[in-house]
């Protein structure tokens, strides 16, 4: 039996344009795909062509909040009139910079608060409050806050957490 070249040759060169044209039409197919197993729910793909789902790139860059979103809403409600700070929603803590109460100008408060949990509990919540009074050469000077004010505080923004989450039920 004569060993035919032109036939071995001609099955290369059409094995080689085939995954030529495989991975040209991977490049061109809109981003990245990723393969998943039968228990995935998908199928497995040679090449990334057909049968897997691409990445979604909306996970990967908007991670979701690390706290409960009720106590965090109901933080900065509660907290509203006094400036912000700061705020991360990530670690779950809320900075306020100094108000002050245009009826008592010679006092200020900041407030820091603390969610620790990403359930609605009571003691998923943790409040600081900071206080300073103007001496008699005007400055600033740290004061004893009343322990009642953290406490109104918590207790304000639990209120108004569970109100937002009633209100999302129905």
């Amino acid at each position: 039996m004569p060993f035919v070249r032109g036939g071995f040759v001609r099955g290369v060169k059409t094995g080689v344009l085939v995954l030529g044209l495989a991975a040209l039409a991977a490049c061109s197919s809109g981003g990245p795909r990723t393969f998943q197993t039968q228990e995935q729910g998908g199928g497995f793909s040679l090449f990334g062509l057909g049968g897997g789902k691409k990445a979604s790139s909306t996970n990967a860059n908007q991670p979701a909040i690390g706290v409960n979103g009720y106590l965090w809403r109901a933080t900065l409600d509660t907290l509203s009139f006094m400036p912000l700070a700061s705020a991360d929603p990530y670690g779950g803590v809320v900075i306020t910079d100094w108000y002050v109460n245009p009826e008592k100008p010679d006092e200020r408060f900041k407030c820091t608060v603390y969610i620790l949990d990403s359930r609605l509990r009571a003691d998923g919540l943790n409040v600081a409050v900071f206080k300073q009074a103007k001496d008699a050469t005007g400055a600033w000077v740290d004061a004893p806050s009343a322990g009642q004010t953290e406490t109104d505080l918590e207790n304000a923004i639990l209120t108004k957490a569970r109100q937002l989450r009633l209100s999302n039920i129905g």
